[in-house]
This record gives C-alpha cells, sequence and structure tokens, in this order.
C-alpha cells in the first residue's frame, strides 16, 4: 500500500512539472480521491490494530502524505496564480474587445465616411478580435451580440462588387463547413465529457467566424445545431446515468448501514461472537470500499454515519477485551494465590488437616473463572504438582495404615458373619446395615486420596462402589422398614 502511495505522489509530480494546471483538475482530483481511500484503508487497519491491542490510536500524516499534501498546496498555489493572471489578462481582453466593438460600431454607420475604404480596417479590427483571448464570462454574450450586430451592419453597407462579398461569404461558408464536420465527428468520440469540452469550443471558433449567404444561413446553422444536440443529448444521459449509479450506491452504502445496525452489540458475550461479529465488519467494509460515491449532498452524511458504526463497533469490542483482560489478571491473581498455599501445605504431615485444606484449595479452584491462555497450563501444572506431591506423600504415609485396616476388616467381616448365626433375621439386617454404612464412610474417606495424577478411572471405580454401597444399604434399610410395619 505504501508503495501504491508513493507512485501516486510521483503521477501528481509529473503531472504538476509536465502538465498545465489549468488542464489537469480532474486527473488531480482523481489522484487525490484514491491516495485518501489508500490512506483511510491503511488508518482503518491500524486503527483495528490498535483497538485488538487495548490501545489508542492516533491517525498522523506519515513522510508520503506530507509529500502529498505539499504537492496538493503547489498545484492550488500555482493554479490560483494562473487564475488570478486569467481574470487579470480576461479584464484587459474585456477592454481591447470593447474598444474593437466602439470602432466597429463607427465603422457600421454609414454617416462615417468611405465603406469601401474601411473594409480593410474591418477585417484588421475582426483579426485582431480572433487574437484576444478570453473575456470575463458574464461580459461575452452582450458582448458577441454587439460585435455581430456591428459587423452585419457592416456587411450590409459595404457597397462593394458581388465578387468581393462572395468571395468572404465563401471563405467563411467553407470556415463554418468545416465546423460542422468536426462537430459531427465529434459523435464518435467514447470520451463524452472531453466531446462536450471540444464542442464549446467549435460554438466559439463559430462565433468568431463571419456570415456566409444570406440564403445558406438557415441551413448551415440547422446542421451545426443537429451536431451539437446529438452531442448535448449525450452529455446530458451521461450525467443522468451518473446520477442513477450515485442513487443505486447511495441504496447499496444504506443497506450495509443497515446491517451494521442490526449487529446487537448487547448480545455479544463471548470472544467467538466478538470474532464471527469482527469478520461480519470486515466482510461489510470491504463491500464499502467496493461502491462508488453517492449522491453529492448525502455523500458525507452517509460516509460519517457508517464511520461512524464502525467506530462505534470497535470501541465496543475494545471495551469487551478490556473488560475480559482484567477479569483475567483478577482470576490469575486469586489462583497464584492458591498456588502459593498449595506449596505452603504440599509438606505438610498433619494429613487430616492438609487433606481438608487441599479439598478446599480445589473447590476454591473450580470457583474461579479462566485466566489467560498463555498462563493457564502452566499454573494448573503447577497446581496439580503440589496437591499430587502431597497425596504421593499421604498415600505412601498410610500405606502401612491400610494394608493393616485391611486385615481388621477381614477379620472383622469373619466375626461378623459368625455373630450374624445367632442373631434374629431383624437383628442381622440391622448389624448388616451398619457394617455398609461404615464400609461406605471409609470408601468416601479413601477418595480423598486420589488426585489428578491418580487418574479418573480410580475415582470412577471407587465412586462406582460407593454407589453400589448405597444402594444396598438401602435395600437393606427398607427390609429392616418392613418388618417394622408388619
Amino acid at each position: 500500500m505504501e508503495s501504491e502511495k508513493q507512485s501516486i505522489v510521483e503521477q501528481l509530480r509529473t503531472l504538476l512539472n509536465e502538465g498545465d494546471v489549468t488542464a489537469i483538475k480532474e486527473q488531480v482530483a482523481e489522484l487525490k480521491n484514491h491516495f485518501y481511500r489508500l490512506v483511510h484503508q491503511e488508518q482503518e487497519a491500524l486503527r483495528k490494530q490498535a483497538e485488538e491491542a487495548g490501545e489508542t490510536y492516533e491517525a498522523v500524516a506519515d513522510e508520503t502524505e506530507q509529500a502529498f499534501r505539499q504537492l496538493l498546496n503547489d498545484y492550488k498555489a500555482r493554479r490560483d496564480e494562473l487564475l488570478q493572471k486569467q481574470v487579470a489578462e480576461q479584464e484587459q481582453n474585456l477592454l481591447r474587445k470593447e474598444n474593437i466593438v466602439a470602432q466597429m460600431k463607427e465603422l457600421a454607420t454609414p454617416e462615417t465616411g468611405d465603406v469601401m475604404g474601411d473594409l480593410q480596417k474591418m477585417r484588421d479590427l475582426q483579426a485582431e478580435w480572433k487574437s484576444i483571448g478570453q473575456v470575463p464570462a458574464p461580459k461575452v454574450q452582450e458582448l458577441w451580440r454587439q460585435y455581430n450586430l456591428y459587423q452585419e451592419q457592416f456587411y450590409d453597407l459595404v457597397k462593394i462588387n458581388i465578387e468581393l462579398r462572395d468571395l468572404d461569404f465563401k471563405r467563411n461558408l467553407e470556415l463554418k463547413t468545416a465546423l460542422c464536420e468536426k462537430a459531427e465527428a465529434l459523435d464518435s468520440n467514447p470520451n463524452i465529457v472531453e466531446a462536450n469540452r471540444q464542442l464549446q469550443q467549435l460554438h466559439t471558433e463559430w462565433a468568431e467566424t463571419g456570415p456566409v449567404a444570406r440564403d445558406q444561413r438557415e441551413a448551415l446553422w440547422e446542421r451545426f445545431k443537429a451536431a451539437s444536440t446529438v452531442i448535448n443529448k449525450k452529455h446530458q444521459a451521461y450525467f443522468d446515468a451518473l446520477h442513477q449509479r450515485e442513487e443505486e450506491n447511495l441504496k447499496s452504502k444504506q443497506a450495509l448501514i443497515d446491517q451494521l445496525k442490526g449487529i446487537d452489540l448487547s448480545k455479544l458475550k463471548s470472544n467467538k461472537a466478538w470474532e464471527e461479529a469482527g469478520e461480519r465488519v470486515q466482510a461489510i467494509q470491504q463491500e464499502w470500499r467496493k461502491i462508488g460515491f453517492a449522491p453529492k449532498k448525502f455523500n458525507q452524511s452517509i460516509y460519517d454515519e457508517y464511520r461512524a458504526l464502525c467506530e462505534q463497533f470497535y470501541k465496543a469490542k475494545a471495551a469487551y477485551y478490556k473488560t475480559t483482560r482484567d477479569m483475567f489478571t483478577e482470576n490469575l491473581k486469586l489462583k497464584r494465590e492458591l498456588l502459593a498455599k498449595a506449596e505452603e501445605l504440599k509438606s505438610s504431615q498433619e494429613w487430616q488437616q492438609a487433606t481438608q485444606a487441599f479439598i478446599e484449595l480445589q473447590e476454591q479452584w473450580k470457583k474461579i473463572g479462566p485466566v489467560a491462555r498463555k498462563y493457564s497450563d502452566d499454573i494448573w501444572k503447577q497446581f496439580t504438582a503440589a496437591c499430587d506431591s502431597f497425596f504421593e506423600a499421604k498415600r505412601e504415609a498410610t500405606k502401612q495404615e491400610r494394608e493393616a485396616f485391611r486385615q481388621r476388616r477381614e477379620k472383622a467381616t469373619e466375626k461378623w458373619h459368625k455373630n450374624l448365626e445367632g442373631m434374629t433375621d431383624r437383628n442381622r439386617l440391622i448389624h448388616m446395615y451398619e457394617n455398609l454404612q461404615a464400609e461406605i464412610r471409609t470408601a468416601e474417606n479413601n477418595i480423598l486420596f486420589f488426585t489428578s495424577k491418580s487418574g479418573n478411572a480410580l475415582v470412577g471405580s471407587l465412586q462406582k462402589k460407593i454407589d453400589e454401597l448405597k444402594k444396598q444399604a438401602e435395600e437393606i434399610e427398607n427390609k429392616i422398614n418392613a418388618m417394622d410395619h408388619e
């Protein structure tokens, strides 16, 4: 994009060095629009990057843009200087042509002298008139009216032989016929704007050319006027089509604005939702850049509305991510505090007290929300490592106790079975129920020994056993209740 901007700068510099500043207006405007579209696209990309990074973006003109602005200022200064010079020249030309008209008026007055002797004076005045440049626009029509009036009055007064008069008419006929042919040839020019400009020049030349024979004047003018009408209609049709395209562009841009308005920011509650909405906004922006200008009276206002909606979206997105980052930061702080407590507890040999503390730490950990992805895995590994370290030490320390408990439990079971033989059915069921409850308590205590390092399979197996023991206890309890109601 930077190289394209620099290329536009060089194109403008070349135009200023080689072109006539009065003839490059449209080219300069096209380069200006192209350049600032690139600047806008570049700034939108930088603004988006800044907003996603949680930073504030302020547009600053780079060296390329400053160089482009300087060239524009040079162009405007040279154009203004030339326009001022042209205005001064036009005023001077006006004085000269008014003087010529005054002389022609005198020559066209019969009482002033020898008309035939004044013929060369009239031709000299006509030649001088053609050599003079433009005059102020408000004066053109009246000046030409007087020029043609006194010119024709003079020729009506000229008492020369028919051959000389016919010679002037013949020469003017050739000139005006050539102007008709040039006007008719403009129909094949594909650039209707340029064709219209050339037609205006032909009209100026027509007005500067003297009269033809009276019987040929009307037909020749009708021919020239017909060729002019063709170009004028094309020129009008061109601008009608341009205005129609601008109206269609306005509708297309309004539809994109409606799409932007349809994005309900209040419903974007997750990173995924914001990313998907961001993709929609980018697609809308790409489509917007493909659309040409809207009608002049709406073009700026609809662009301002579009830009405001885009800025509203990106500000809301930046605010969301800032809130998320703040939440991540707070969650990370809380988890680090729990990690510090776990690290402090992992060496404790107060097995029961420390076990309960670790259970509480794990429960607190579950309640804390997520942290930034770059921290989540590492801090979780540290926390589980501290938990595993403690429970491994506890498991090793209580290994012999569990073995002894297993042996006591086997003996107790054997004794329990012997005791059952001398009991009534109800007492036997009560004894079985109490034994199951003791077994459940033991199993629930044992499950605390298992953490993430032990594997979910062991925890699941032990939980399944607890559920089965509870089911058996419930069945026995139901049997006892049934006996009590018999």
